[in-house]
């Protein structure tokens, strides 16, 4: 039986405007650039580097550059949408189009495949790992946030969104961390839920890209400004970066790199604050 959450809009909380200050990365200096003709990357938490070529081939590098493993039947359901490595063991590769989600072992040999369809989810706009090795799905088609078990069977599932909010979110990115669900949609902003869907925080952070979650971070990059914005609290630093992310495809931070897809390359930088 599906288990409907139970959501308690927090009117005080529901359109926080965070105050920027500064974001200090005193030192940002090449380390190496890595890849060619990449469509896209993902770095775990381990340091290990995932390449998305354009040639259909996802190739799993060490944190020291060696080649791990490769998965060369990317294509297979079309267009790759997005890459989750936030558990190095299980990879979830997500095909949007045709609502279809890979999961991959460690070395990127196929475990299983959920069709998504085939539960009963005919729009998922996008996907996470959960905090009990499942998959969030965000079904749009019903306005609600499902938590799936390895197998896509339903386990948990919000009450329909479009019935709380006035103009209900679009997450283009889901976030499970530090006991909370991050959804963030660059035109109403970033909403945090608890597990059983009761909402703790919005916030009025618009256009952002390449969001991510570290500690109580919330991560982005809004055109060539990184942004950092520290949940449940009023603070976000901004910091400039101008020719570093100018033409950037995709960025992503992990421990102390920067990482920059820039013209099919993977630009690696390392960070220091004095």
């Amino acid at each position: 039986m599906r288990i409907a959450f139970t959501i308690l809009i927090l009117l005080f909380n529901f359109a926080v405007m965070a105050r920027p200050s500064s974001l200090r990365i005193d030192t940002i200096l090449p380390q190496k650039s890595i890849g060619s003709d990449l469509a896209g990357f993902a770095v775990d938490n381990l340091g290990y580097v995932y390449l998305h070529h354009q040639n259909g081939q996802l190739k799993k590098l060490s944190p020291r550059g060696d080649s791990v493993a490769v998965f060369n039947d990317i294509r297979r359901f079309g267009k790759l949408y997005s890459i989750d490595v936030s558990n190095p063991l299980k990879v979830l590769l997500f095909y949007k189009d045709f609502g279809t989600i890979v999961v991959l072992d460690r070395f990127l040999n196929q475990r299983n495949t959920i069709d998504l369809r085939q539960h009963n989810i005919l729009q998922a706009k996008t996907i996470a790992q959960s905090f009990d090795n499942g998959v969030w799905v965000y079904d749009e088609l019903d306005g609600k946030l499902k938590r799936l078990d390895d197998h896509g069977t339903v386990i948990s599932e919000t009450v329909d969104f479009r019935i709380l909010f006035e103009a209900a979110p679009s997450p283009v990115a889901i976030t499970d961390a530090d006991r909370s669900v991050y959804l963030y949609d660059p035109e109403k902003g970033l909403y945090v839920l608890d597990y059983f869907g009761t909402l703790r925080n919005k916030v009025a952070l618009l256009g952002w890209t390449d969001v991510q979650v570290i500690g109580n971070r919330f991560i982005g990059r809004k055109g060539e400004q990184l942004e950092s914005y520290t949940t449940g609290t009023l603070d976000l630093k901004e910091q400039e970066l101008g020719e570093l992310l100018k033409g950037a495809k995709k960025i992503q931070l992990s421990m102390d790199h920067l990482y920059v897809l820039r013209d099919g390359v993977l630009h690696i930088y390392t960070l220091s604050n004095q």
